[in-house]
């Protein structure tokens, strides 16, 4: 008899300041990554499917993104983190409030 199956495993690689691209709000996302292994005998051997996305502490709402754009967001959420600053927000650009000075 052969044992075999998946597992999931679920990494969150960064909490960045983004405006969402739902709610418009602009707060914390968690940036995660879940990767699916093939398991054999309960011993998880190589990863099959790799995904990336972010999801808004505010709204809940969960956006997947490439690994291209996650390397961007990483890259950028250290740059703040450093004092360089950052690049264009995730999602949808903010607005200024005109009554705000």
């Amino acid at each position: 008899m052969i044992i075999f199956g998946t597992k999931g495993y679920l990494y969150q690689l960064a909490i960045l300041t983004l405006v969402c691209g739902q709610c418009g709000n602009p707060s914390a996302h968690t940036l995660r990554k879940r990767v699916t292994k093939f398991t054999l005998f309960f011993v998880p051997l190589f990863p099959f499917s790799t995904k990336f996305a972010t999801q808004c502490t505010f709204c809940g709402a969960e956006r997947q993104v490439t690994k291209e754009q996650a390397d961007q967001l990483m890259a950028q959420g250290t740059g703040q983190a450093s004092g360089q600053g950052g690049g264009q927000p995730y999602g949808q650009p903010q607005q200024q409030n005109p009554y705000q000075r």
